[in-house]
């Protein structure tokens, strides 16, 4: 399958190798960030813009009003920082970007997928949804809202053709990769294999590497006990 692709941050890390690994299945491509692409093909459109600006909307709009619809759209942008309580500006654009971001993304683009009953939304969440953290609240917290949020939306859309998949990875080797230890860290080219294998299977939920899983129904476990 090859169509038309809206890919949100898309300027590094697992947004750009994805991006590079559509183009060439022979997809065509448009990719919104707040910085430049270096990514030079003549399938390939990129816009500036940041998911906190008033006129990222009016952008999105733009493009999803063109005569092409929309085949299929992910949502890669996100930030986490460690929680600092003298200055906590950063904990509101962790939260604007994370979920509200996104959030505002489905708002413009899933209408147009259900007027045409058909299309597919990517979001990239975090295994981090389901855990609580004294270090980072604000990153885990947004990643449990988005993951929630695209779950409910999955159940809703499906009998209108439209399908959503929350994509939760452990640590990546991106600049979003914080912390001193990162048990079973993968490659950002092994992120994008398994954004392509989301865009043929259309799961609903996809958590990699699967390992995690076991891993945090220990710490989960763990946390209970802590706290009794």
């Amino acid at each position: 399958m090859t169509g038309k692709a809206l890919l949100i941050g898309n300027s590094d890390g697992i947004g750009l190798v994805t991006t590079k690994f559509l183009l060439k299945q022979g997809w065509e491509v448009v990719g919104i960030s707040k910085s430049k692409s270096s990514i030079q093909d003549p399938s390939y459109r990129h816009i500036l813009a940041n998911v906190q600006d008033d006129h990222y909307l009016t952008k999105l709009h733009s493009i999803i009003n063109n005569k092409e619809p929309i085949d299929l759209c992910i949502y890669c942008a996100g930030i986490g920082e460690i929680l600092d309580i003298t200055n906590m500006k950063k904990e509101v654009d962790i939260f604007n970007v994370n979920l509200l971001g996104m959030v505002k993304t489905v708002s413009c683009v899933i209408p147009f997928m259900v007027n045409r009953g058909k299309g597919h939304f990517i979001g990239l969440s975090s295994v981090a949804d389901e855990l609580l953290s004294p270090e980072a609240p604000s990153y885990h917290a947004s990643k449990a809202g988005f993951s929630n949020y695209l779950e409910g939306l999955a159940l809703a859309l499906r009998p209108k053709g439209v399908y959503i998949s929350n994509v939760r990875f452990g640590f990546v080797d991106t600049k979003m990769a914080k912390g001193d230890v990162k048990p079973f860290i993968m490659g950002v080219d092994k992120a994008a294999q398994h954004l392509i294998s989301c865009i043929k299977k259309k799961p609903i939920r996809y958590t990699a590497p699967r390992i995690v899983i076991p891993l945090l129904k220990f710490r989960k476990m763990m946390f209970k006990l802590s706290t009794l």
